[in-house]
């Protein structure tokens, strides 16, 4: 290992962990319960940490960015299997200093007995499910917590990891601008870095989804949803806490997810674990690879030399246009460069149309989705991409 890498090669790993001890109804994610399954676990993170030597042996020489597990519910993972993967992973790939590990939690009371192991497993970064502080919000998405069970786990998260990050939905049924508004200053004194507030999203095959199609569950419709949207923003921005994703707010560039950004950037990371994702240059082409998404295949995948039920070589083009679609998302943006594998210009055609109108920028070589174009960001893309 030398250390005259380019830091271009340094390599992010994701490590989904799919077991819930209960099924969210608006999660379409690759998850199962958790139920009586400590033997398949067990056999699980095995494979992983073999999955972790044979990518490693692939990929070659490189420099460790980051690591986040995923899920699912990594909080339920245990934690001398969450240490086995960060120990192994720095000793794979030696990182350039500290980085960040970040973890996802749920805030059940139980859950939160977990925290001290895990920060001793050597997590730095927790990114807590919060998802709502009422109750009755959080019985209609299905959480298993109380908003009294969220308080004390992020009051214990707050002090044993260095850095702490929240999720929480909004755009619920019947939710006015206000309510929400009340809610984010309620949260806004609980002591995190990050926050990322999603919309709530109802995909087809989820029991929001069926309960859609069957007329017993009406989402907010477009207005009520832009309004709420602008609401986040405002009172964010005006916390201090600036949008540099479009689901993503941090207190400055040190508390924005270096993992993510990572990612967003184009760079290199391994997917372990049933169905994870991961993207790796070789053989001089940026490769996409998808896991098997089965517990079981996966296990055995990985035990025959074949953890993947996908490897596609992508073109140049297909490359340049997911660093589009990913990088439009941050206040970054992509170089201008991207658009040359697109057969776009500035000077002319959607790109010269969509900045005269105000949903994208020209700035510093780069080409970046302003204010106005980051609420509408698909509809942008579609215009760039068609």
């Amino acid at each position: 290992m030398t250390d005259r890498l380019d830091p271009g090669t340094d390599v992010g790993l994701y490590v989904h962990w799919p077991y819930c001890s209960r099924i969210c109804p608006y999660c379409d994610f690759n998850v199962v319960r958790d139920r009586g399954r400590g033997e398949e676990q067990a056999a699980l993170a095995e494979a992983i940490l073999a999955d972790l030597e044979a990518q490693a042996a692939l990929a070659g020489p490189r420099r460790l960015a980051s690591i986040f597990f995923g899920g699912g519910t990594p909080s339920l993972m245990n934690p001398a299997a969450v240490a086995a993967v960060i120990q192994r992973a720095q000793a794979l790939f030696p990182p350039r200093g500290d980085i960040e590990i970040t973890l996802e939690a749920n805030p059940t009371d139980a859950e939160a007995g977990r925290f001290v192991a895990l920060a001793q497993a050597g997590v730095n970064r927790l990114s807590m499910g919060v998802q709502a502080l009422d109750d009755s919000a959080l019985a209609f998405l299905g959480r298993n917590h109380s908003a009294a069970e969220a308080l004390r786990a992020v009051d214990l998260a707050v002090r044993l990891f260095p850095r702490l990050s929240i999720d929480l939905i909004y755009a619920r049924p019947g939710q006015t601008v206000e309510a929400w508004q009340a809610e984010l200053l309620s949260a806004l004194d609980l002591g995190f870095e990050h926050v990322s507030p999603y919309q709530l999203t109802i995909e087809a095959e989820t029991a929001f989804g069926r309960a859609v199609r069957r007329g017993t569950l009406t989402p907010p419709d477009e207005d009520r949803a832009a309004a709420l949207y602008e609401a986040t923003q405002s009172v964010l921005q005006a916390a201090g806490l600036d949008a540099y994703e479009v689901s993503n707010h941090a207190r400055g560039p040190g508390a924005r997810s270096a993992h993510n950004l990572h990612v967003w950037r184009g760079g290199d990371y391994l997917g372990l674990g049933p169905g994870a994702h991961g993207r790796l240059a070789l053989d001089g082409a940026r490769t996409a690879t998808v896991a098997h998404r089965r517990i079981g295949d996966y296990v055995s995948g990985v035990a025959a030399g074949s953890p993947w039920s996908e490897r596609e070589r992508l073109s140049f083009q297909d490359a340049a246009e997911e660093r589009l679609l990913l990088g439009l998302r941050t206040v970054e943006g992509v170089p201008v460069k991207t658009l040359v594998a697109l057969g776009l210009s500035t000077t002319g055609g959607p790109v010269a149309s969509l900045v005269s109108d105000g949903f994208l920028a020209l700035t510093a070589g780069r080409l970046v989705a302003t204010a106005q174009g980051r609420p509408v960001l698909d509809g942008v893309l579609k215009v760039l991409l068609t």
